[in-house]
């Protein structure tokens, strides 16, 4: 087949939950015999990541395609700001495939799912849109912008040809909210290797056995609330915070206030490649406060180095961690009190959910597993074309 990608910032993935996505389907797909090709901004970078040197990056300079893990990267030129660039990126990615003849346009995420109607009406291609979360319910994002989004959204509930969903929560809603079915097709869990504490543990002066948040310093992800919390917890266990800003400034300096009043806290920014997995081999507990996700790869990729993890009540989450246990511990989501307190007790006895936390890796080893999530989108991409 000759597939499209459109939605995401471009390969290889640094800390976007999409890249990630599409990179791990993307290069399986290739490897299978498939022509990919993912549409990328031209002001993305890969600078901090180390790339291996069978992966074949070349990245792509102006318009002229470059290659990545078998790939073709396709630069298409977007305006800055937060509300242009991915939408006129989309726009463009969405024309451009009207003359490229692919059998499949796959188009990630609600916002550039606005332009599916132009491959449906304009091309022979099927349409294929992945919703990875429910975008217009994001606080960072002004109301024209969320009008936006749901208009994606209404979209994306009779434009594409087939829709795929990335937890049961989201099938369910489409299905009980919108009437559409959607195929359930979970993100996958990264095969890690877990590494001894080096230059990166040493450049922020970390100790092995920290509590870890990783993501975006974003309101639904609510940094905040856990920087609050652990206030509330005694001992000198040290807390690191790996994220930055992601068009939200003036939530990312919120956060670094009251990262500053703890000293155990420590701000990393954004990490990615060794740096990351050297941060996540030593982590002890893994905390995600999230109360708006799809099905969080974070998760996926700290179940699978074995952390002990703290995560809130919504539905994405359970889908991963299923009791509030040592080790898998589950705390409602709107209660700064009740973060706290499955904190200090998670920290309390390190011990006590090892055997928890050990058979979550396993679980999550075995049911998302990205091979068998591209032999679904395969699945879906064939039905779609025999439609």
């Amino acid at each position: 087949m000759k597939i499209a990608m459109i939605g995401l910032r471009g390969l290889p993935a640094s800390y976007g939950g999409v890249e990630k996505h599409v990179e791990e389907i993307g290069w399986r797909l290739a490897a299978d015999g498939h022509q990919v090709t993912v549409y990328c901004r031209p002001n993305y970078s890969a600078d901090d990541l180390t790339v291996p040197a069978d992966y074949n990056y070349e990245p792509p300079v102006g318009r002229t395609p470059g290659r990545y893990r078998g790939v073709m990267l396709r630069n298409l030129p977007t305006p800055g700001g937060k509300h242009l660039e991915s939408t006129v990126h989309s726009g463009l990615s969405a024309i451009h495939t009207l003359r490229r003849r692919y059998d499949i346009v796959h188009f990630h995420a609600m916002g550039p799912g606005l332009f599916t109607p132009i491959p449906k009406l304009l091309s022979s291609a099927t349409v294929v849109q992945t919703v990875h979360g429910l975008d217009d319910e994001r606080a960072k994002w002004s109301l024209p912008a969320r009008s936006m989004l749901r208009l994606g959204r209404s979209f994306s509930t009779f434009v594409p040809d087939e829709v795929i969903v990335v937890s049961r929560d989201l099938a369910r809603i489409y299905e009980q909210l919108h009437g559409r079915a959607a195929t359930y097709i979970p993100n996958g869990a990264p095969k890690v290797t877990p590494i001894p504490p080096g230059p990166t543990l040493e450049r922020f002066g970390l100790r092995p056995g920290y509590g870890l948040f990783l993501g975006r310093l974003v309101p639904e992800k609510q940094p905040d609330m856990l920087l609050r919390a652990f206030a509330r917890v005694p001992g000198d266990t040290q807390l690191v915070v790996v994220g930055d800003s992601s068009n939200t400034d003036a939530y990312a300096e919120e956060v670094r206030a009251l990262a500053a009043a703890d000293p155990r806290v420590v701000l990393t920014g954004y990490l990615y490649g060794q740096a990351l997995a050297e941060v996540m081999s030593s982590a002890g507990v893994f905390v995600q406060p999230s109360k708006l996700e799809g099905m969080p790869i974070t998760l996926l990729e700290a179940a699978a180095y074995g952390l002990r993890v703290v995560v809130s009540d919504i539905a994405p989450h359970l889908e991963v961690v299923h009791r509030s246990l040592p080790g898998t511990r589950v705390f409602g989501h709107d209660s700064t009190a009740d973060l706290a307190a499955a904190l200090r007790a998670e920290l309390a006895d390190p011990d006590a959910g090892a055997a928890n936390a050990a058979a979550l890796r396993a679980e999550v080893r075995s049911k998302f597993d990205w091979d068998v999530v591209t032999d679904q989108v395969l699945s879906v991409y064939r039905r779609s074309l025999a439609g």
